[in-house]
């Protein structure tokens, strides 16, 4: 999965936390000092960039009174790095040390979290985490969305149609939500229920590759193979010929259901524009 999250800094907010706590003091969260703040942006740059580098520069900062955002950089850079597992420790350890304050912030440390151990291969501590994130943000269709592609990764299909179930009472008749969902009722044997879902998403996208995909694979596992093989046909006309998504066309054409997880959306599903 895509780590859309930590391509961005947390919100400028938290920078106010990350300040020494004897040596400097501010008057709001949201008016940190300008040099403070470009010092944070400019180490998430290089983290995103130069992890290796990054990294002991964003150490020496901790150690120098960088505070929290020290800290989350160095997280940042871990991450980006592929030193997975101390990231997501560390992303748990700033969340808990800001203690009842920004609960929204906590709630996106702990999504960081979150999709840190799912990096790691440890996808029931990722849904863990990713609960703590829901407990602080429960109206973020992203992280009902992500803690089901946690549970996907788990086999826990009535988990993961439960947390989609949310994100599609937040995001009512998303496609990539729908998609998943559709997959989710597929590996959970009820194909009924994951033509329903790729109807609905094909309604609002009728030229969906994914969405065609899954309303063929489910036809395929209702036995009705003249209107899978439509559904194939289509995609393989839709998508360049050495793409997943012919591949997995291909695959279908000759009888084969896809694997058992469904496919992460390459980003996260939106309304529209950036969250």
């Amino acid at each position: 999965m895509l780590s859309f999250r930590l391509a961005f800094p947390l919100l400028p907010f938290v920078v106010m936390a990350a300040a020494p706590a004897a040596a400097q003091k501010f008057e709001t969260p949201l008016d940190p000092p300008p040099d403070h703040t470009r010092r944070y942006a400019d180490c998430l740059k290089q983290a995103r960039s130069d992890p290796l580098k990054a990294l002991p520069m964003a150490e020496k900062w901790h150690a120098d009174g960088g505070g929290l955002a020290a800290r989350h950089c160095v997280a940042v850079a871990m991450f980006r790095a592929g030193r997975y597992v101390q990231a997501a420790a560390q992303f748990e350890a700033i969340a808990r040390d800001m203690g009842q304050d920004r609960p929204r912030v906590r709630a996106e440390l702990w999504a960081q979290a979150g999709q840190a151990w799912m990096e790691a291969g440890g996808a029931e501590k990722a849904a863990e985490a990713q609960g703590r994130a829901l407990e602080l943000n429960g109206h973020d269709a992203d992280l009902w969305v992500e803690r089901a592609l946690s549970y996907a990764a788990m086999l826990a299909w009535p988990r993961a149609i439960s947390d989609l179930d949310q994100a599609l009472r937040l995001r009512p008749n998303n496609v990539e939500i729908l998609v998943l969902r559709a997959a989710a009722w597929r590996n959970a044997g009820n194909p009924a229920r994951a033509l329903d879902d790729a109807n609905r998403a094909l309604k609002v996208a009728a030229d969906h590759s994914e969405a065609l995909l899954e309303r063929g694979f489910a036809y395929l596992a209702r036995g009705e193979r003249p209107q899978a093989n439509a559904d194939f046909d289509k995609v393989l006309r839709l998508v360049p010929p050495e793409s997943k998504a012919a591949r997995r066309a291909e695959a279908g054409k000759r009888g084969e259901q896809p694997g058992a997880a469904p496919p992460a959306p390459t980003a996260p599903p939106k309304p529209g524009g950036k969250r």
